[in-house]
């Protein structure tokens, strides 16, 4: 009983480090330039001629003063959210010129 508890933990601490690192592999992106508005749920950055509003929640991690106005560098990941994969109109294409 005691060593299929033990395997049972084993098992679970390796699919959980497993996710944990695929999480982290996940690439990151950087945007750099003055902050124009600060929100609870986002930053909005000016880099060159473009807004950028990255959001963010209560786990992101804030160094120093954020205020508007301040130089900042932001990390980031992209994550889809919804995902919507329209019908193939090669393929339904193909069947009608039969």
């Amino acid at each position: 009983m005691k060593k299929l508890l033990i395997l049972t933990l084993a098992i679970v601490s390796m699919a959980a480090g497993a996710a944990l690192y695929a999480a982290a592999a996940m690439k990151t992106y950087q945007v750099t330039g003055p902050v124009l508005e600060v929100r609870p749920d986002a930053i909005v950055v000016q880099k060159g001629a473009d807004k950028w509003e990255i959001g963010r929640d209560a786990g992101t991690k804030v160094k120093g003063d954020l205020k508007v106005g301040a130089k900042v560098t932001i990390m980031y990941r992209m994550t889809a959210t919804d995902v919507d994969v329209k019908p193939d109109t090669a393929a339904k294409s193909k069947k009608k010129s039969k």
